[in-house]
């Protein structure tokens, strides 16, 4: 293993510094994985001792999965909705509009379900309500004639809309992952692992995790009062597959009983029982659905569409239902409002991109990137936002506003590690440089007044100066191991994806292939490149994505001998099966 590989100017603007693990962890490791010396150096650093490499590969709910009782409030909330279930009390599900929510009330519906109960349904419109329920939604609820509200994936902090709940003598109980203050609001329950006095141990759940153990709590509860729907209680590992595609999409942390939903509920998902999801894969073209790309990157948007673009409904009704017409018709309207999605997504990204290289051009030491425009969709600022940070390595906040996007300018923030952009943004709430955000380390959201830009990017300017070496740590792209040609094989593919399901705080490794050449170049798509390298005889085809028009793939098209950082790839064609190297970064040799 050579220790000599290093860049210090990437194409990326990155620096590269090859990961060094202990020897010794690495000498412990290697019985445990088969004598592989790779896998044991790719362990190693994850911090995976020789006593966890069992469950750490083969995670199983049987091993993983948490005490229920152990949640502050989860038996309280089971007993209230067992005996709503009994009694035939009219409950309706609050859910968030994104993936993580849908999947949530999906679960909660299909419980209600087996026990021959229909569970109402409200998701609020992204412009109009804004997250989490407000004392209006409650309002309309109660008027309605809802008798119990179950929130998911929010609730834990909406303090006002709770308040009135209690006034208007309707029981809420919240199920969230979110931050919270240290207060608990008042509410019949409040589950949430990340509330202060939880024994949980689980804050790294997604609500759809939550939930899922929730369900599990309800079916220990009927058994110990020995009742049961007619058809018997529910087997909840049937809808797994909607536990682990929260958990991905809402990019919760892959360790614990997160990586056995995941792992577990891939092959839920392969078997194509979910008939919303189903129909979904087939209006996107994907035959079975058995890999976390499939869950995060082509279900996913696909699922978030209606709330950020369209019908903030669609994705839960989806999710919920048994009706293959329904759930084909469904599928192809979040199909069509993702096409919608993407294309305003790429008009705002580009011009996000003009304005945020300026800002660089004029203040190459700035320490955040703040974009803005009148008539920028606040559904895809966020994903706009993601982008601007990725390319720039810097903290990133765009900013829309405009007619018929909501009564004010709206702002969705993404960060790099180690800047808190989310007690960022709440500091400029607290001292009025804003209306109002928050967030937490990495993402957060904000409402302004357009006319509250200018100081919000001064105030901002001066909150990031603090954070010089937190910046330059986040332009360091660490390389796992360094690789030859030859040796990207669908063997070595098979090899590391024994370490998955990869996902949040779980990543993919990342190799290096030192001084390469580039033989063959060809765009593809609108912003896409392949491209082929050599050396030593051996050669290995390798894609970089939306790299056109950025120096990363201005670089490469010149051609030439490079350093490549990226990581193995499958890819099968024709029946014949090859490994590929995704590009993330790429150096002058």
């Amino acid at each position: 293993m050579a220790h000599s590989f290093a860049v210090s100017d990437s194409f990326g603007g990155r620096y590269w510094r090859l990961r060094e693990p202990e020897e010794a962890a690495v000498r412990a490791l290697t019985p445990q994985v088969g004598g592989s010396d790779l896998l044991a150096r790719l362990l190693a650093p994850r911090g995976v001792g020789s006593d966890e490499v069992e469950t750490f590969l083969k995670p199983t709910l049987r091993a993983l999965f948490p005490d229920p009782s152990s949640f502050s409030d989860m038996d309280k909330a089971a007993e209230l909705v067992l005996d709503a279930l009994v009694d035939g009390t009219a409950v309706t599900v609050f859910a968030d509009y994104d993936v993580d929510g849908g999947t949530s009330s999906a679960i909660l519906a299909r419980y209600f379900r087996s026990w021959g109960r229909e569970l109402g349904l409200y998701v609020p419109d992204r412009l109009m309500e804004g997250y989490g329920p407000s004392p209006a939604a409650f309002q309309a609820l109660k008027a309605t004639g809802a008798e119990l509200v179950i929130t998911v994936d929010c609730g834990a902090a909406a303090t006002a809309a709770l308040e009135e709940a209690v006034a208007i003598e309707l029981p809420v109980i919240v199920i969230d992952h979110h931050l919270m203050g240290d207060q608990p609001p008042a509410c019949a329950a409040l589950i949430n692992p990340n509330r202060a006095d939880d024994t949980s141990g689980q804050g790294h759940m997604a609500a759809a995790g939550v939930v899922f153990v929730f369900v599990a709590a309800l079916n220990k509860l009927a058994r110990e009062r020995g009742i049961a729907p007619d058809g018997g209680l529910p087997d909840i590992m049937d809808w797994l597959d909607l536990c682990a595609l929260g958990t991905l999409c809402d990019m919760a942390p892959l360790q614990g009983a997160n990586r056995a939903f995941v792992r577990q509920g891939l092959k839920i998902l392969s078997r194509g029982s979910n008939v919303g999801l189903r129909a979904l894969a087939d209006v996107a073209g994907i035959g079975v659905i058995e890999s976390v790309y499939h869950a995060t990157f082509v279900l996913g948007p696909r699922l978030n569409a209606g709330g950020r673009v369209g019908d903030p409904w669609l994705a839960a009704k989806l999710l919920a239902s048994d009706d293959r017409s329904e759930a084909v018709e469904l599928a192809e309207h979040l199909h069509g409002l993702n096409d919608e999605r993407k294309a305003v997504e790429s008009a705002i990204l580009e011009q996000a991109s003009v304005e945020a290289q300026k800002q660089i051009d004029a203040d190459p030491d700035c320490g955040i990137i703040i974009a803005a425009g009148e008539g920028w969709h606040p559904g895809v600022i966020g994903i706009v936002a993601g982008r601007i940070k990725d390319r720039f390595h810097l903290p990133a906040i765009v900013i829309g506003w405009g007619e018929g996007l909501g009564p004010v300018a709206k702002g969705s923030a993404r960060s790099v590690h180690g800047v808190n952009i989310g007690d960022a943004i709440a500091a400029a709430a607290e001292q009025g440089i804003i209306l109002s955000g928050g967030g937490h380390a990495m993402a957060g959201g904000l409402s302004l007044e357009p006319e509250q830009l200018d100081g919000l990017r001064t105030w901002m300017s001066e909150h990031m100066a603090e954070f010089q070496e937190e910046r330059a740590a986040a332009k360091e792209l660490v390389i796992d191991a360094l690789l030859s040609p030859s040796q990207v094989t669908p063997a070595l593919f098979d090899e590391i994806e024994t370490l998955g399901p990869f996902g949040q705080g779980a990543p993919q490794p990342v190799f290096g292939l030192r001084d390469v050449e580039i033989t063959y170049t060809r765009p593809i798509g609108e912003n896409h490149l392949k491209i082929t390298v050599e050396d030593a005889g051996a050669r290995v085809d390798c894609l970089i994505w939306r790299c056109i028009g950025t120096p990363l793939g201005d670089a490469l098209l010149q051609r030439g001998r490079v350093h490549l950082a990226g990581r193995v790839k499958d890819n099968e064609w024709n029946g014949r099966r090859t490994a590929q190297f995704e590009v993330i970064d790429a150096a002058q040799a």
